[in-house]
């Protein structure tokens, strides 16, 4: 009997791979998972061309770290000037200030031959700096996180699997084929675990897929030691992480947009309210934030992601702090919402019926 049920999964698996994988209503998905490994790529490439540009102006035009970091805010173009010599590069012109007039604005620009500094103008007085540092391996680590938490967990692999899970059911009523699975002698729930593991499948195969690329883009900047000393420390640790909850969030997400596709005919609204739910986790009490795929899937991460500086305060108290959950306990209860989700699935797959007048 379990050989029999084995055998039938895979043979829906089998039937299903090649509509997952290339179905025309997901290509656009492998554009989400690939696009920050292009980016993460391009970034690596000309990391060390800006290195050496800054080392070759820092070269030409010697300015001490300290007497960078010396400069403050408020101080006149002319004492910056005194204090740094003539900038390597500046740029004038003029801009509307608050009162409604247009005022002289210049940047003018520093390096030390590790960053660049800019020290903007407005009427001859320093209204602000900006500091670009180049890359090291910490901060190209928390880069990584960054990018990882918050569009690759919360976007990329939450529309990819809006993408592939809800046309597992809802693409075959629209392509009026989903009749020739029902009138097989085959349990429902049988026909819905080979389609989830199909849509499974192929989501943790695009973006772990995505992940590895993303990470070995993002190492490509460094000399082989400095990857070699990484990769033997926290290295391989970090890497199997992030491919582990790339492929959790998949399992979590795919099974809730799976209902999605059973339930609804126009996915977009739930999936809205989904998304929504999930975004809005820092904001919400503690006790609400662990019913939420996002919360669990951000404790396994290795790295905490940066805070957004540019947060208004009055947003930034709203948030409210809660530890993080264990491994162990995250896995649990991933495992259980996925779990409860699955059931409501086969509950709603055996009282399925479809009518493709109206579907």
């Amino acid at each position: 009997m379990m050989g029999q049920f084995l055998a039938q999964i895979v043979a829906v698996m089998r039937l299903e791979m090649k509509k997952t994988f290339l179905a025309r209503r997901g290509l656009w998905v492998y554009f989400l998972a690939f696009a920050p490994a292009l980016l993460f790529l391009a970034h690596s490439l000309h990391a060390p061309y800006e290195q050496r540009r800054l080392e070759r102006v820092a070269a030409a035009n010697p300015v001490s770290p300290r007497a960078l970091d010396a400069i403050s805010v408020g101080l006149s173009r002319d004492e910056v000037v005194e204090r740094l010599g003539q900038p390597y590069r500046q740029r004038s012109g003029r801009r509307q200030g608050s009162d409604g007039q247009r005022h002289p604005f210049s940047r003018y620009d520093y390096t030390d031959g590790r960053r660049s500094v800019t020290f903007q103008f407005s009427d001859g007085e320093l209204i602000g700096i900006a500091r670009e540092d180049i890359d090291t391996l910490p901060i190209s680590q928390l880069i990584f996180a960054t990018s990882f938490q918050f569009y690759f967990l919360r976007l990329a692999i939450f529309f990819g699997c809006v993408g592939i899970f809800v046309n597992l059911f809802r693409g075959e009523m629209l392509d009026q084929s989903l009749h020739f699975y029902l009138l097989t002698p085959l349990r429902r729930e049988t026909l819905l675990i080979g389609k989830y593991l199909a849509g499974l499948l192929a989501t943790v195969v695009i973006f772990t897929s995505s992940t590895a690329l993303q990470w070995l883009a993002m190492l490509w900047q460094f000399e082989w030691s400095t990857i070699t000393r990484f990769l033997e420390g926290p290295g391989w640790g970090q890497f199997g992480a992030y491919l582990g909850v790339t492929a959790l969030a998949c399992v979590g997400y795919g099974s809730i947009f799976l209902v999605v596709g059973l339930l609804f005919r126009n996915p977009i609204v739930p999936a809205a309210v989904v998304l929504l739910l999930e975004s809005a986790n820092p904001f919400l009490p503690p006790a609400l934030k662990k019913i939420s795929m996002i919360f669990y899937l951000q404790s396994i991460c290795p790295v905490p992601a940066m805070p957004d500086r540019n947060m208004p305060p009055m947003i930034g108290l709203l948030i409210a702090p809660t530890e993080p959950a264990s491994v162990v306990t995250s896995l649990i209860c991933i495992a259980l919402l996925t779990g409860l989700v699955l059931m409501a699935a086969a509950y709603l797959a055996r009282r399925l019926e479809i009518n493709y007048s109206t579907d």
